[in-house]
């Protein structure tokens, strides 16, 4: 199994407004970069993206390490809490509907494909490589005529 290590980040001017992701896959000294934006979305939107165009965009199964500056994309993932909100219908409790269901939903298909962990990064802290995703996630961000985040 192919050990591909991917780092993503999400970038949104205004919370919303328009945003970008930032990919960087990492596979036996090769890399690849992807990127893309919407017009009209939110930061965890975009955060949720990075990783869901990482993994999507893998051909077989591999094991991958997520390296992401999202506490929420690793927690949810790492501590089981997109599945428990699936579980539940995605609801958070009783009373709290969980946020972006469509891209949870998504992110736990593609995961299911590989062997996935998720390692979490201090952001705009020096790291290379989360500094790079966020400079393709602000470009596509500034790009015009971007698609409209469906929701």
């Amino acid at each position: 199994m192919k050990k591909i290590f991917a780092y993503t980040d999400g970038a949104c001017s205004g919370n919303p407004g328009p945003g970008g992701y930032g990919v960087i896959l990492k596979y036996n000294g090769n890399e690849k970069e992807l990127s893309g934006g919407f017009s009209h979305t939110t930061n965890n939107r975009m955060e949720l993206m990075g990783a869901i165009i990482a993994l999507e965009s893998l051909k077989e199964p591999c094991e991958v390490t997520v390296i992401t500056d999202s506490q929420y994309v690793v927690n949810a993932i790492e501590k089981g809490w997109a599945k428990k909100w699936r579980s539940m219908g995605w609801m958070r409790n009783k009373k709290e509907p969980a946020l972006n269901p469509d891209l949870w939903e998504r992110l736990l298909k593609a995961i299911g494909s590989h062997k996935v962990t998720f390692e979490w990064v201090r952001g705009h802290n020096g790291h290379a490589e989360n500094e790079r995703c966020d400079k393709l996630a602000v470009a596509a961000a500034s790009k015009q005529d971007l698609p409209v985040d469906v929701k």
